[in-house]
């Protein structure tokens, strides 16, 4: 689609097939030495940003979730800020899925903020594009010229401008329209079975990797854990983590199998990544392909509790958060008991509040006064400081999402910092 968009060619086509021979309407140009801006650099990113190098262009990226590691290593500018890259792309292609933040992020605001001639591609999504406003920003001259494999509607309608417009080349979804594409799928499938039919080898399980029944009941509790610390951890980690630690302690050390709760952790974690069709099968894949490397640890260290689950995220070689969990009387009942380095005893499920406050008398009543004046009920609460009078932690498991105008309310009072909502 870029090389079409580049030279020109299904216009060029179009106009041979009617009998003309037009060479002057048809100058294109080189992509050596342009810039390529790659929004979304997951599997098909990457293997497009890597096709862009070889033909001598400059790539650009945008991917809160990519580390800086792995941009190096694929020679891409990461940029943190997405207008960056709109404003420094010579063309623009889309690897994003559909989700409430990239629906129609391709609107007449980020086409303003583009080059002046850029061209742009989409081969992901079509909701990403106000079809709209790409009309009217090619009208204006503002983009150049736009190449569309996928539409908001599909099939696209007979009566749609897009099919009428000079400047827009289009494809009728064809991304995965190849005959190897065709034939690797059959051949994979073929596999499979014949595996499962020979040697009861389960491969590609949409939810689990192959467990025996005895080994499931041993780690199941651990794999609620898991995807628990992991939800957390991905609602209270800066972007760009590129390192985690699960650490397995006490009995957990004992697991016959780790593999399926690290990749329950992992779930959790890359829950924030908006990931098509995630799942415990393709959990590490994708988290190589962004970068994100997984140290799984046995201590044999004494701890606190019977069961220990502790997974620490870091970036750039530095721990930047992490938390850790037990069960308290049943494998049914997981808690977490540790998060920023400080003791705390949160259930796991729900509406989470979690903040930094000075330790001083009223606090406790101060929040509980505030809330109730919002409708807001406290299910229960758990409070712990590193000295008297210090910094403390503070935990409310609530029964619904505080409104905006109460987190403000919290976040002015100075002796309270770094006010989190997560949702369990």
């Amino acid at each position: 689609m870029i090389l079409s968009l580049a030279r020109k060619v299904p216009q060029a086509y179009a106009s041979m097939a009617a009998g003309k021979w037009d060479r002057k309407q048809f100058q294109g140009t080189e992509l050596a030495g342009k810039t390529l801006g790659v929004l979304g650099l997951g599997r098909i990113g990457s293997e497009v940003a890597k096709r862009a190098l070889a033909f001598g262009m400059k790539v650009l990226g945008y991917d809160p979730f990519l580390t800086e590691a792995r941009a190096k290593a694929l020679g891409i500018e990461l940029l943190a800020d997405l207008d960056d890259v709109y404003g420094g792309a010579d063309f623009i292609t889309v690897h994003m899925p559909v989700t409430e933040q990239t629906r129609g992020m391709l609107n007449a605001a980020a086409f303003a903020k583009m080059k002046p001639k850029v061209c742009l591609v989409n081969c992901a999504r079509g909701e990403i594009i106000v079809e709209s406003d790409l009309l009217a920003a090619l009208d204006s001259g503002k983009v150049a010229a736009a190449a569309l494999d996928v539409y908001a509607t599909e099939p696209l309608p007979a009566d749609h401008p897009f099919r009428k417009h000079p400047a827009i080349t289009l494809t009728p979804h064809l991304g995965a329209s190849t005959k190897e594409a065709q034939e690797k799928c059959g051949i994979e499938v073929a596999e499979v079975i014949s595996g499962y039919l020979v040697t009861g080898e389960v491969r590609n399980a949409v939810n689990l990797p192959y467990l025996d029944a005895k080994t499931y009941e041993q780690i199941k509790p651990y794999l609620v854990l898991g995807e628990k610390l992991g939800h957390l951890l991905a609602q209270l980690a800066p972007p760009q983590v590129d390192r985690l630690r699960i650490t397995f302690g006490g009995k957990a050390q004992e697991l016959p199998n780790i593999d399926p709760v690290t990749r329950a952790v992992l779930l959790g974690f890359l829950s924030r990544v908006s990931v098509k069709d995630l799942n415990n099968v393709n959990v590490r894949s994708i988290a190589s392909t962004l970068g994100l490397t997984v140290e799984e640890k046995r201590s044999n260290e004494p701890v606190t509790f019977n069961e220990w689950l502790h997974v620490q995220a870091f970036r750039n070689g530095v721990k930047v958060i992490s938390a850790g969990g037990t069960f308290f009387g049943s494998p049914d009942n997981p808690r977490i008991v540790r998060v920023f380095s400080q003791p705390t005893e949160i259930v796991p499920f729900g509406v989470v509040l979690l903040l930094s406050n000075k330790d001083r008398p009223g606090m406790v009543g101060y929040l509980g006064t505030l809330l109730s004046r919002h409708k807001v009920n406290i299910a229960s609460m758990s409070l712990t400081s590193d000295i008297e009078g210090g910094q403390a932690l503070t935990v409310l498991n609530l029964d619904s999402v505080p409104p905006q105008e109460v987190l403000d309310e919290i976040q002015r009072d100075p002796d309270i910092s770094n006010v989190k909502v997560v949702t369990l």
